[in-house]
């Protein structure tokens, strides 16, 4: 623990002020100083993880490849970073109460009162060292979930003042974000906000060492003497985070804020190199400059939340700056689409995604999409639920298995060519209990995914429950309809395609989770590739 250094990332004023992406965006400058970095986060909330989670709620749940159902930030995380994250990269209250209990029930506390102080904060502690104990990495950045004050955000904000403790000053530091409102009646920022956060800060013994203050507006040389003064911080200390165009310029405005210079002197620290950003550089100059643009359409059940499908979103913008393509996503309620409107609302795409989901709402509104881009050589992807729909639209439409569907929406359907996996029928609790993880897939020579991949066998992230039923795989599968993937082990059909057609492809596993800035997704890439084409 010694040799690492530790950043702790907490925000004021409000919540979903961006604490995920300031921590990425510093943990991307450090790396491109030649630092091994890795993020963590720490979400207040009762569930041992988000796996249960309506999106509605929190956003899409991502999976690394341990088979971790985390928070979206890890998302953001690996995406700026190029680095997988792991189980250990995101602890909730609930996992932390679960193992405290646990141990209180084996006898390890035998005697003594167990209590938030000292064994809660001690179980967070643990796992905060988690990843710096491990050799591995010289800074360790944590986000602290929530806003500072909340009640129960007050064990990580114990646990963050006892690590500042034990390591010394010099080994670990804070970053507070806050808000700098705009008042636009007398057209002026105010201070106030964020002065009250740091003072509820410092109630709890913490002092912040920086400063980040979101804003709309530039804050003058006036505000930040001010801020620097009453929040007991170095004018330098005081950095801007102004509102742009994307959150992949975040890295740079950081860079010229100075961010990573502070960071470095408080943790008495030498660059390794001078800052390296070319690669991030180069891909912004893509993505802002691009040469064609086309339409796709996202059919989903959670559109109205643009963080239920945030990782395909991510995907395209990566996929699309590869292809120096400017990408409109049009997202299309699955629930509102029928046979009435399908024309109207899909005629004008260049390409289709059906996103993941779970239940049976809007199912049929996925399976009418699926009919007009087969039927018009639109360029699709399906992605898990989204692949199961494409093996009933064809069962039902072109093998003539009417009645085919899926025991998730019809438990005793007569036709289930989309079944309960064989391992999950005896499973009866619904958290953490899905397929998860990484697991191989063995791709068939010539076909779409083979060409996009270039390689023979893949490992793809997943999460389901429900799988193609094998028993249908003579009656489904055809010359045209034909599986491109299969799990070597279990003989999952992880990869369909329908040859008859420019790009259709549908996949079981979520190549969502994989895609980063440095490496787009090669079937994103090919889907964007055949959506231009198709334009």
């Amino acid at each position: 623990m010694a040799n690492t250094k530790y950043i702790f990332v907490t925000g004021g004023v409000t919540s979903s002020l961006g604490k995920g992406i300031i921590a990425a965006s510093l943990a991307k400058l450090l790396q491109g100083q030649k630092f091994k970095v890795t993020i963590q986060k720490f979400d207040p909330y009762i569930n041992v993880d988000p796996g249960t989670l309506n999106p509605y709620e929190h956003g899409e749940c991502f999976v690394t490849d341990d088979g971790a159902e985390t928070d979206l930030d890890l998302g953001h995380y690996e995406r700026f970073l190029n680095v997988n994250t792991s189980q250990a990269n995101n602890v909730t209250t609930g996992r932390v109460y679960q193992s405290v209990i646990e141990k209180e029930r084996k006898g390890e506390f035998l005697g003594k009162t167990v209590q938030v102080v000292p064994h809660i904060t001690n179980e967070i502690k643990e796992r905060m060292s988690l990843l710096g104990d491990s050799g591995e990495y010289d800074i360790v950045i944590t986000e602290i979930g929530g806003t500072v004050g909340d009640i129960e955000s007050l064990p990580y904000i114990e646990s963050v003042r006892q690590m500042i403790w034990d390591l010394g000053k010099e080994n670990a530091l804070v970053i507070h974000l806050t808000l700098i409102p705009f008042l636009a009646a007398t057209g002026e920022l105010k201070t106030k906000p964020t002065q009250h956060s740091v003072k509820t800060l410092m109630e709890s013994g913490i002092s912040a060492d920086i400063i980040v203050c979101r804003t709309e507006h530039k804050l003058t040389e006036e505000i930040k003497d001010k801020l620097a003064l009453f929040c007991n911080v170095q004018k330098e200390a005081v950095i801007q985070s102004i509102d742009v165009e994307t959150i992949y310029d975040v890295p740079l405005k950081m860079s010229e804020e100075g961010l990573n210079r502070v960071v470095l002197d408080k943790l008495n620290l030498k660059a390794k190199q001078e800052l390296n950003l070319n690669n991030w550089n180069s891909f912004l100059k893509k993505f802002k400059n691009p040469k064609h643009n086309i339409k796709i359409g996202l059919v989903g059940k959670y559109v109205e939340l643009q963080d239920s499908y945030k990782s395909i979103l991510e995907s395209l913008i990566h996929a699309g700056a590869e292809n120096e393509t400017e990408i409109d996503v049009i997202s299309i309620h699955s629930e509102h689409l029928d046979k009435s409107n399908v024309e109207e609302l899909l005629n004008c795409l260049n390409g289709l995604i059906v996103a993941p989901g779970f239940g049976e709402r809007g199912i049929e509104g996925k399976i009418t999409a699926i009919t007009y881009a087969r039927e018009n050589k639109i360029p699709f992807f399906g992605i898990c639920l989204g692949m199961q729909m494409a093996v009933i639209e064809y069962a039902r439409n072109k093998v003539g298995l009417v009645e085919a569907n899926s025991t998730e929406m019809v438990p005793n359907c007569k036709v289930p060519v989309i079944d309960l996996m064989e391992s999950q029928k005896k499973i009866i609790k619904k958290g953490g209990t899905m397929r998860l993880g990484s697991w191989d897939c063995d791709l068939n020579e010539n076909t779409i995914s083979a060409n996009a991949y270039a390689v023979n066998s893949i490992s793809e992230r997943h999460r389901h429950r429900y799988e193609f039923n094998n028993g249908y795989f003579e009656k489904v599968f055809d010359q045209d309809f034909i599986v491109a993937g299969t799990n070597p082990e279990t003989g999952l059909v992880e990869i369909i395609e329908y040859k008859n057609h420019p790009w259709f492809v549908g996949v079981q596993f979520h190549p969502e989770y994989k895609s980063t800035v440095s490496t787009p997704h090669p079937l994103f890439k090919a889907f964007v590739k055949a959506s231009l084409a198709n334009k």
